[in-house]
């Protein structure tokens, strides 16, 4: 299973859950994310963890990019770890 890192690339986080540049890294369990964050990024997650590739710019790779639901309170960055 692919591992996943995320850098968080922008936080005004009402609950002062995330600071710009904190890195997570996603294995087999979800890392203490609040649910919002989570649930609109869950789907990429799974998507790499299966070895698949995205649309991402003009070419296909295992990287995305998304923001909060809540009013865009934090934006993440993902990417597949090569190992």
């Amino acid at each position: 299973m692919a591992k996943v890192t995320l850098v968080i690339t922008c936080s005004k986080c009402r609950s002062g859950y995330f600071k710009k540049g904190q890195e997570y890294i996603v294995e087999d369990l979800c890392p203490p994310l609040c649910h919002e964050l989570w649930s609109n990024i869950y789907p990429f997650i799974f998507v790499f963890q299966n070895e698949v590739k995205l649309d991402c710019g003009n070419v296909r790779a295992q990287m995305f990019g998304a923001i909060c639901s809540d009013e865009s309170r934090a934006g993440v960055c993902g990417e597949v770890i090569e190992e």
